[in-house]
């Protein structure tokens, strides 16, 4: 594992990469360290509402390749792909969330008897459009924080909007009523450099007020 701290290395020179190195592979033990750099993203009121399944066997990938047509080399040449769900029942673990964060001493337990309630009470009175939105933002947060932790570890990725995502949650056991998929990411050495790519200017993306 070659660990960069080089914020505007890891910013600057990341690049969505299409073909991997078939023999590097990353150990559950560094994905975890990956992973659990990538949830310091922010999320909707801490409540961490993304879900992963971590692809990275012949089988898991077998099954992948044939709701990704489009993105067969990513899929099989790369150590692994990371499938992001939001997950609409989140809110089951919003006792223990809260809960741990005072038993760390993050927050007066008087607060969270305050706040944990307006909370549930949000999100029952929420819509299935707003619940949904809710999800997408916070997994979306964490999607890009996972690709520049895994730039830092040496790794490349390119995320994946097309795939079959009516049915890719039952493929990986997950019950589709309540995992929204929001993006897939490849992941591992690059074999290939992926190209560079052109930015607009700030000034023709931004309205100054």
């Amino acid at each position: 594992m070659t660990v960069t701290n080089d914020f505007n290395e890891v910013l600057l020179n990341r690049r969505s990469v299409k073909q991997y190195d078939t023999s590097v592979k990353i150990s559950k033990e560094e994905m975890t360290e990956i992973l659990a750099k990538a949830m310091r993203a922010p999320s909707t009121s801490n409540t961490q509402t993304y879900r992963f399944v971590v692809i990275d066997t012949p089988e898991g990938k077998e099954k992948l390749a044939k709701l990704a047509p489009h993105n067969q080399s990513q899929v099989t040449t790369s150590s692994a792909v990371i499938a992001i769900f939001g997950d609409l029942q989140a809110s089951e673990k919003f006792e223990k969330m809260f809960s741990k964060t005072v038993e760390l001493g993050f927050m007066p337990e008087e607060i969270k008897n305050q706040f944990q309630p307006m909370l549930m009470q949000r999100v029952a009175n929420m819509s299935e459009r707003e619940l949904r939105d809710w999800v997408l933002t916070d997994a979306g947060l964490v999607a890009m924080q996972f690709m520049l932790v895994a730039r830092s570890h040496g790794y490349d990725t390119n995320p994946m909007g097309g795939y079959d995502k009516e049915n890719i949650a039952e493929t990986f056991g997950l019950k589709k009523e309540r995992y929204v998929p929001v993006m897939i990411i490849s992941v591992g050495k690059a074999a290939a450099e992926g190209r560079g790519s052109y930015r607009f200017p700030v000034d023709e993306v931004t309205f100054w007020r």
